[in-house]
């Protein structure tokens, strides 16, 4: 398919209703809805942990046919207190997201996520599957320490020796041998110039290998002061602690309690911080679900051929009568 053929987003959208939802443990989620009120409820999970949500999400589902709901995790985004990690863990999320069905009055919605987005989605809809009518799932992350040592660690190194080394120089060498240790130990001290120039060093490695092409603006996003804060600190405490799972492998282990959901799994070939094996992984534990390989995109949820792909399988789910 030529690029000219791809699907772009649909128009900027505004909310009709945002809102703050106090979910417990002193945490307060921001949460927001667009499109047709009467829709087919759609969730979009935010990747990380600890990135928030952003108004492009919005784009991805056709605002006539969908009511599409945002919100922002434990900890980052708009949700508060920020960069907590206190009372943050994935089964605090789990029950977050159903706190927030609950409160608006939904029966049963869409998980759509992508990266952390797509871990959460996972053990979301094997916790609760009966509320879940499709799911859409881009740059898979099962969070296998395997998957974690690629990245931060050594792997995607040898592909952009060029950033890492700015992250791992930040670390020194009697340090280097485990490198989310090594940041966690900085992200969580007490002194916030230390915890603050950790968070940069972390937040911009990743934002400089999301996509197949450079994008200096993504970069310096990421090294926003509080954007930083709270991604590099979620993000690790959740890699220090395994995702909270009780086994490394669970979210494939689990993958019988939601074999019966339609799914599509939409993956760059060239990504770099989740590689394509993960993917290919999961597809076959689950090889009923619809498996998609974008041949000219790395992870970026902004790259055109995942767009066209998201925006596909959006389209497609939303024919379904459920």
């Amino acid at each position: 398919m030529t690029q000219d053929a791809r699907s772009t987003l649909y128009p900027l959208l505004e909310p009709y209703r945002s809102g703050r939802l106090a979910v417990g443990d002193g945490h307060e989620i921001y949460f927001e809805e667009s499109g047709n009120r009467n829709g087919k409820p759609v969730i979009l999970i935010h990747g990380g942990p600890g990135g928030g949500s952003n108004p492009t999400m919005r784009r991805f589902h056709d605002p006539e046919r969908h009511r599409i709901i945002l919100f922002d995790q434990r900890g980052c985004g708009r949700s508060t207190p920020h960069a907590s990690l206190d009372s943050n863990t994935t089964w605090h999320l789990v029950a977050d997201m159903e706190r927030l069905r609950q409160e608006l009055g939904i029966a049963r919605w869409q998980l759509f996520g992508g990266s952390w987005g797509s871990t959460l989605a996972l053990a979301y809809a094997q916790t609760h599957p009966d509320r879940v009518t499709e799911m859409v799932l881009r740059g898979l992350f099962t969070l296998r320490r395997s998957e974690l040592q690629w990245f931060y660690q050594d792997g995607a190194s040898w592909v952009f020796p060029d950033t890492f080394e700015t992250y791992r120089e930040h670390i020194p060498l009697a340090e280097r041998g485990d490198m989310i240790a090594a940041y966690y130990k900085r992200l969580t001290g007490s002194d916030f110039g230390i915890k603050l120039a950790a968070a940069k060093a972390w937040s911009m490695w990743e934002g400089s290998a999301l996509s197949l092409y450079p994008d200096p603006e993504r970069v310096r996003q990421f090294g926003d002061d509080v954007y930083a804060l709270a991604f590099a600190r979620i993000e690790c405490h959740y890699f220090v602690n395994k995702g909270f799972f009780d086994h490394d492998d669970q979210l494939l282990r689990n993958i019988d309690r939601l074999r019966h959901i339609p799914c599509t799994m939409i993956h760059g070939r060239y990504d770099m911080c989740t590689p394509i094996k993960i993917a290919w992984d999961l597809h076959k534990a689950w090889p009923e679900a619809d498996f998609r390989i974008v041949p000219d995109a790395g992870h970026a949820m902004s790259e055109p051929g995942i767009i066209h792909e998201l925006l596909a399988a959006g389209r497609r789910f939303a024919r379904r009568n459920v």
